[in-house]
């Protein structure tokens, strides 16, 4: 083919999967589990600018690639009856980021919940740039997202930038 762009895109749908029809896992940091450790599903009883609830490895659960904790059991239940309600946008990698065509990893008390969904960021710098325009911020995150995550994969670097 003459054409480069169609021979990748040609190349996708007969080789595999491709970044549309993946189910990317959830962002784990290191050995502290899913988002930082923090209990996904404390963050929907917090007050805005309360820090996040860091699980009990006693509470756990196994989700997308990576193990959950969470400060209770009943915690736990909820999750594991719904994880779609408490997981965060975007793989759990910073919103912000996302919302610029790339991955970061997040800092557990940088989090919003716009809409009953819950959006996390890297730091104090990034969470105030994407609460200035955040339904803006979202809908781009939509856009890139899991391409954001294909391409920090192809280049070995999530959550490195």
């Amino acid at each position: 083919m003459k054409n480069p762009a169609l021979a990748f895109l040609c190349g996708c749908l007969f080789f595999g999967q491709n970044a549309w029809s993946a189910d990317p896992d959830i962002y784990s940091h290191s050995n502290k589990g899913a988002i930082g450790g923090a209990d996904a599903v404390a963050y929907f009883s917090l007050k805005l600018g309360e820090d996040a609830i860091i699980g009990n490895r006693k509470y756990s659960h196994h989700y997308k690639g990576a193990t959950w904790y969470f400060s209770s059991e009943e915690n736990l239940k909820l999750f594991v009856a719904s994880p779609s309600t408490y997981e965060p946008q975007f793989g759990g990698y910073c919103a912000f980021a996302v919302s610029h065509g790339f991955t970061k990893s997040i800092n557990p008390d940088y989090w919003h919940i716009v809409d009953g969904k819950l959006y996390l960021n890297y730091n104090f710098f990034a969470d105030r740039k994407w609460r200035k325009n955040k339904e803006q911020a979202i809908a781009h995150g939509h856009k890139n997202w899991p391409s954001a995550l294909t391409a920090c994969e192809a280049h070995n670097n999530c959550g490195k930038h």
